[in-house]
């Protein structure tokens, strides 16, 4: 199967606290089922002191499960699902709202 959102890719939170923030998705693991999205699902680690490092609090992006996330339309920014088809012999992701395509092609 295709991926339906990819790195890169606006999309919008659907339920949980962040419900309704935008962010640009940061990475996709595609055998979990989820995604990091940037600002969204912040959490607090502690960091033990390294080489590379110093010890304390940071906050980073923990995943989210990509059912929970959808695509942004490119043409109004709202919550789109994605379908494909094949243009050319090349195949690529058109947002079911507006009909627009995604990504790369956009």
């Amino acid at each position: 199967m295709a991926a339906k959102i990819k790195k890169g890719d606006k999309v919008i939170i659907l339920t949980g606290k962040d419900k309704g923030k935008t962010g640009e998705v940061l990475r996709v693991l595609p055998q979990d089922s989820r995604a990091v999205v940037q600002g969204v699902n912040l959490v607090k680690r502690h960091q033990r002191a390294s080489m590379n490092g110093e010890a304390g609090i940071i906050i980073k992006e923990a995943s989210i499960h990509l059912s929970n996330i959808a695509l942004a339309d490119p043409k109004d920014g709202k919550a789109t699902r994605v379908k494909f088809e094949t243009k050319d012999g090349k195949k690529q992701r058109i947002a079911v709202r507006s009909g627009q395509a995604v990504g790369e092609a956009a």
